[in-house]
């Protein structure tokens, strides 16, 4: 019962929290605007870099990983 009572806090919590975690302001409604620019203007080259570089490392220690267990049989 005691973790029920937990559990059931914490989904309350959560739940009246919601409203207030938004992380801007909706943006200026253009009512003479015809362009429908989605995404703004975030660059995303960085992190993409960074998600490709992981990526590989991560396949590479995998194939790593592979290679040795299938020496030792």
């Amino acid at each position: 019962m005691k973790k029920f009572i937990i559990l059931f806090s914490l989904v309350f919590t959560m739940v009246c929290w919601t409203n207030e975690s938004f992380a801007q302001a909706p943006p200026p409604s253009d009512h003479g605007s015809t362009t429908n620019q989605s995404g703004g203007g975030a660059p995303i080259g960085g992190g993409l870099f960074i998600l490709l570089g992981l990526g590989a490392a991560y396949g590479g220690k995998k194939l790593y990983v592979l290679k040795k267990q299938s020496q030792e049989e």
